[in-house]
């Protein structure tokens, strides 16, 4: 990972769909986090989840989705 991605995040939603054993968890990449001089976090939201059993997270990147990405032209 380079230098400048250590104080840059992904935002992602976690959202459970289905019940029981056929519930399953989708993941959706929805921002970027960027830090501040002052260890403070900018949130910058692509999509802003309104279902409030959805679950926000602040992830590092992962190279491999990035690459996937760039890949498919998103």
């Amino acid at each position: 990972m380079s230098k400048a991605r250590t104080n840059m995040k992904q935002i992602v939603a976690v959202v459970e769909r289905g019940e029981g054993a056929d519930a399953k968890k989708f993941w959706t990449r929805i921002g970027v986090a960027f830090e501040n001089r002052d260890r403070s976090w900018n949130l910058r939201f692509d999509y802003f989840p309104t279902n409030s059993a959805t679950t926000v997270q602040l992830r590092d990147i992962d190279e491999r989705d990035d690459a996937d990405r760039r890949a498919r032209g998103a």
